[in-house]
């Protein structure tokens, strides 16, 4: 099945802007339409904070209402998606189908968004059990398999920087949870040229990541699957295609550096 995505609380910032993208949040992840004290319940917010912050997503069209009086995503916000979609997203396509053709799971690509990972681009399995993060979504990246390929490529200080500011919050019982431990990881990740994620994230789950090499901000390549579909053959595989995807697509992120 669907593995669910993690959402990342707010450090800071306006409170209300805050709660809003919390309550899209709460709409996207359900998957239908949700009754005003379900939304509020989900985002964990008062029903009158709740309702006044949607009927002001409503007027900008970013939420609509049903005849039910239901609460859904908008229209308004296809056209944000559109827009806020990376250029390296869109190269990335034909890749990302190449590399699920070929293992059968799930190609994900992502750049490290400040301290988060942030998937930019996705093609699911065909299986129907399948395991991913979805689009937009932005995680921890100690316990997944593309931000350790990225972090592979970062100097030890800026390592050590950004989990002093995430922490190494423990998600399985093989999750990294020392400095020492990630970074050992790391280094075996430079040696052999790819990340592995074996039930970090989620028991069950696994998953290779190649880094894509030459940009300043760091991105990657992923295949991720049930670990009883993730053999080593299938790896092997997933490897060399990673491989070869990473070296296409480099040379195709124009952005800034992130300090």
């Amino acid at each position: 099945m669907d593995s669910a995505p993690e959402r990342v609380p707010a450090s800071g910032g306006v409170q209300s802007v805050s709660r809003a993208f919390g309550l899209l949040e709460a709409l996207a992840d359900a998957h239908e339409p949700l009754a005003l004290a379900d939304v509020a319940a989900t985002a964990g917010l008062p029903v009158p904070t709740a309702h006044r912050l949607l009927r002001t997503l409503h007027d900008l069209g970013y939420v609509r209402q049903l005849e039910s009086r239901e609460y859904a995503l908008g229209a308004g916000l296809i056209g944000l998606g559109e827009r806020a979609r990376p250029a390296l997203a869109e190269r990335a396509a034909p890749v990302l189908v190449r590399l699920e053709e070929v293992a059968g799971e799930t190609a994900n690509l992502a750049t490290l968004d400040g301290d988060l990972v942030s998937y930019i681009a996705q093609v699911p399995s065909r299986h129907r059990m399948r395991m991913f993060t979805e689009v937009g979504r932005r995680v921890l990246p100690h316990a997944s398999g593309v931000g350790k390929a990225m972090m592979s490529l970062l100097p030890e200080g800026r390592v050590r920087a950004l989990v002093a500011r995430t922490g190494l919050p423990r998600y399985t019982a093989t999750t990294h949870t020392t400095v020492d431990d990630l970074l050992q990881d790391l280094a075996d990740t430079r040696r052999r040229g790819f990340a592995i994620d074996d039930g970090e994230q989620e028991v069950g789950v696994r998953c290779i990541a190649v880094a894509v090499p030459g940009h300043n901000v760091p991105a990657a390549v992923s295949i991720s699957g049930p670990s009883v579909r993730m053999t080593d053959e299938v790896v092997r595989t997933a490897v060399a295609e990673l491989i070869r995807a990473a070296k296409g697509l480099q040379g195709g992120l124009r952005t800034q550096a992130i300090p």
